[in-house]
């Protein structure tokens, strides 16, 4: 999230392969989508540590469809998908929790014991390495520029005097700032990367920028909108923990190793992208 290189730009397959989980609260409140068996640490198959027993608590940012938002009362997407293999292989099950991203990449989250992992695709940087530890790549993203479909623009050149949405504590929103002396635009900054978009219907924006991935579905599902060109950031998500986690850490990468291999990976990629997965 982009806040991490493949274009995507094939239909969402509405198929909720995830688990049922009761979100009871927004990401302002941050509160447990499902009922927590309290905060000690209980060892799971392998030896793993676990912040509540017989659960995989995913710490994650909603809505940022594909990867992760609700359908109904369930908590689906690329992301959640690929947690369900983790949490099958410690023989428990995922629980999820809502909460704002920034948290998610600080490791507050988990030095307050709230989750057990981060599943919000979250670009791997340096800065982000610093404070908690981080799965291999498990997809590669890049940088997307949303313009309403009557719009003129073709690139950032294009945006002189205008206002271009981006989203709290992402890539993209370091990207778009790191270019607007160059090119003359303001930056707004918004919560999520619905709000952000949608700004961009409202003609409150000129335009935005966020992963490739969430805006080529975004475009597809609003006929006014569309992505008119990609920055090629060299960007991959992976999911984060606490350092100290280390075994949690290598069960996930063993687990992205073996699905690649058995053709998991590829069956979960076709299911929320309609295309293959790109070779690795």
């Amino acid at each position: 999230m982009t806040t991490n290189t493949s274009r995507t730009r094939a239909a969402l397959a509405l198929v909720a392969g995830a688990a049922v989980w009761s979100l009871t609260a927004c990401a302002n409140n941050a509160t447990p989508a499902t009922t927590a068996g309290g905060t000690d640490t209980a060892a799971a198959e392998g030896g793993v540590a676990l912040v509540n027993p017989g659960q995989l608590t995913v710490c994650t940012h909603l809505s940022y469809k594909p990867f992760e938002f609700t359908e109904g009362n369930d908590i689906v997407g690329f992301d959640m998908d690929l947690m369900d293999l983790v949490a099958e292989e410690l023989g428990v099950t995922r629980s999820v929790v809502d909460i704002e991203f920034g948290q998610i990449t600080s490791g507050s989250v988990f030095t307050a014991q709230r989750c057990d992992v981060g599943a919000a695709a979250i670009t791997i940087t340096d800065e982000r390495k610093a404070a908690t530890g981080f799965s291999e790549g498990y997809f590669a993203a890049t940088q997307a520029l949303l313009v309403p479909a009557d719009s003129t623009v073709t690139g950032l050149q294009d945006l002189r005097g205008e206002v271009i949405g981006v989203q709290t504590d992402t890539t993209g929103k370091d990207y778009v700032e790191e270019h607007a002396a160059e090119y003359g635009y303001e930056v707004r900054i918004f919560e999520d990367m619905p709000t952000s978009a949608n700004a961009v219907l409202a003609g409150t924006v000129a335009a935005a920028v966020n992963d490739n991935g969430v805006y080529y579905d975004f475009a597809r599902e609003n006929a006014s909108t569309k992505v008119v060109t990609e920055f090629q950031t060299g960007e991959d998500y992976g999911f984060n923990y606490a350092p100290s986690n280390t075994a949690l850490g290598e069960t996930i990468d063993e687990v992205l190793t073996q699905a690649r291999a058995d053709g998991r990976y590829n069956e979960i990629y076709r299911t929320w992208f309609g295309v293959d997965a790109p070779a690795s």
